[in-house]
């Protein structure tokens, strides 16, 4: 399937929905946007390259591997440009299980070409030559870095492009999990996803990418309507609180950024039910320290992303969703037949 075609700022194609290796079961994966810290409410600033974030990261982690739990870490250039931040991440990856994926934040990676930008803080309103060029400098970081090139990647702001899986195909990527089910970006000029449900699939020329959608679940009596209906009360004075309130229509990500343990886990209960057989789970690195990201401000905060976690693993492990390193996801990626090239 190639994406040449689609416009910028609307909704790439999707896929039949991939058939897993037999016994693979109902997964889940935990994959962190492992990037710089930044003012989240002012203007993108290619000066932001701060990484010191990723020294909470060992305590972070710790916790996730006493649960059996591997991360996948998706770095972005100046955390695998900056040798303390990579060489604390390496340490973390001698569990054996954990693994780093690329992330790419534009703004902050070479070449320096573009104007900074709203609209080109996402990578897939970049010239195709230009955004392969800065995947190219990320990638080349990590390998120094991690002493391997990257098989996963997310775009910063999920910001893929008419371009973006071609791209990620010619570099030998495997996986990408830059599509956000039922969010939409288009007005700041991003990509369209509210069409893009939760399973995988296949993309990319000839499907030679596996696609894992960032799982969102829609919860409440109208579920049904999903993000025509979710956009629909967004035009009402109100309207989507109101629906929350009066239990009709939720959406919730899988992420313990704004999203409330209670619905977090009846949107585990019902994509387990749904059949979905890979959860997707992520946050921002920087969120584990207080103050970095709007969703962490102070101890209590990061006390409740804890709690967020374990009980989130608790509902888990009742369902008997078991989970997945990067290396199982390449492997179940690479061992199934590619789609047929449209």
């Amino acid at each position: 399937m190639s994406t040449a075609s689609w416009p910028a700022a609307v909704a790439p194609p999707t896929g039949p929905r991939f058939r897993w290796p037999a016994g693979f079961g109902t997964r889940f994966a935990i994959c962190i946007d492992t990037e710089e810290e930044f003012d989240w409410n002012a203007a993108f600033d290619r000066q932001a390259t701060a990484v010191t974030a990723i020294r909470a990261l060992p305590a972070m982690h710790r916790r996730f591997a006493d649960r059996g739990v591997p991360l996948t870490y998706l770095t972005d250039y100046p955390v695998a440009s900056t040798p303390e931040a990579a060489d604390t991440i390496a340490r973390l990856l001698e569990d054996g299980v954990s693994a780093v994926g690329a992330h790419l934040h534009p703004w902050v990676t070479p070449p320096h070409e573009e104007v900074v930008s709203r609209p080109h803080s996402f990578a897939g309103n970049l010239s195709p030559a230009l955004e392969g060029a800065k995947l190219d400098a990320l990638g080349a970081a990590i390998e120094a870095g991690f002493g391997r090139l990257p098989r996963m990647f997310r775009a910063g702001r999920y910001g893929m492009g008419p371009s973006t899986l071609g791209l990620l195909a010619e570099r030998g990527y495997v996986i990408d999990s830059s599509m956000r089910s039922g969010f939409c970006y288009t007005g700041e000029g991003g990509p369209d996803f509210r069409h893009v449900g939760n399973h995988a699939f296949r993309a990319g020329p000839g499907g030679a990418l596996l696609e894992l959608p960032l799982t969102t679940v829609w919860l409440g009596a109208m579920r049904a309507g999903g993000a025509a209906l979710y956009d629909l009360f967004d035009r009402l004075p109100r309207g989507r609180g109101v629906a929350s309130r009066l239990g009709l229509l939720d959406r919730i990500a899988l992420t313990p950024e704004e999203m409330p343990l209670a619905e977090a886990l009846r949107a585990i209960d019902r994509a387990v039910a749904d059949g979905v057989e890979l959860l997707n789970f992520s946050f921002h690195s920087p969120t584990i320290v207080p103050g970095m990201t709007p969703y962490v401000r102070n101890a209590e905060d990061l006390a409740r992303f804890y709690a967020w976690w374990d009980a989130v693993l608790d509902r888990l492990d009742h369902h008997g969703v078991r989970p997945a390193s990067e290396a199982d996801l390449v492997a179940a990626a690479t061992t199934a037949p590619l789609a047929v090239a449209a």
